[in-house]
């Protein structure tokens, strides 16, 4: 059976760092690794409104056009609903910032086996949560390449 991911918009956006840092670098490639099982269908990716509306205010109009494209490779797009944002409220009170919270919330109304950011403060604050498990792309490939 095939992982479900979520991946925030900070993980889409992990290619246009800058590419010097060893950690980003890192990060980037397993972040393209996840892409490549996408593609595969070896992962399933879910996608979401705060996805569309995030990945909208990016001022660079080719990259907001590369990541919006995964939306057509997405198993299940989550549009808000009650108990979506009865999740998010929950998260927020664990000290993730609300736009955070909806993303994690997303994933949870998609089923997602793993919501995967490049954010610490995020990874951080939702160490233990009972709703989902957060972790940078780099430890879904050691998870899955073992």
């Amino acid at each position: 059976m095939s992982l479900k991911l979520y991946l925030d918009n900070c993980c889409f956006n992990r290619p246009f760092d800058d590419q010097t840092h060893i950690r980003i670098r890192i990060e980037t490639e397993a972040k393209l690794h996840i892409q490549f099982k996408i593609v595969q269908k070896e992962f399933l990716l879910a996608w979401s409104y705060i996805l569309d509306y995030e990945n909208s205010m990016n001022p660079f109009i080719d990259r907001q056009t590369i990541i919006e494209n995964w939306k057509n490779r997405s198993f299940k797009q989550v549009i808000e609903n009650s108990t979506l944002l009865n999740n998010a409220k929950q998260i927020e009170n664990l000290g993730v910032r609300a736009k955070d919270a909806l993303h994690i919330a997303c994933a949870i109304d998609a089923n997602c086996d793993y919501f995967i950011t490049t954010d610490d403060q995020i990874l951080k604050k939702m160490n233990g949560c009972k709703l989902i498990k957060a972790c940078n792309p780099i430890e879904i490939i050691n998870l899955t390449e073992a």
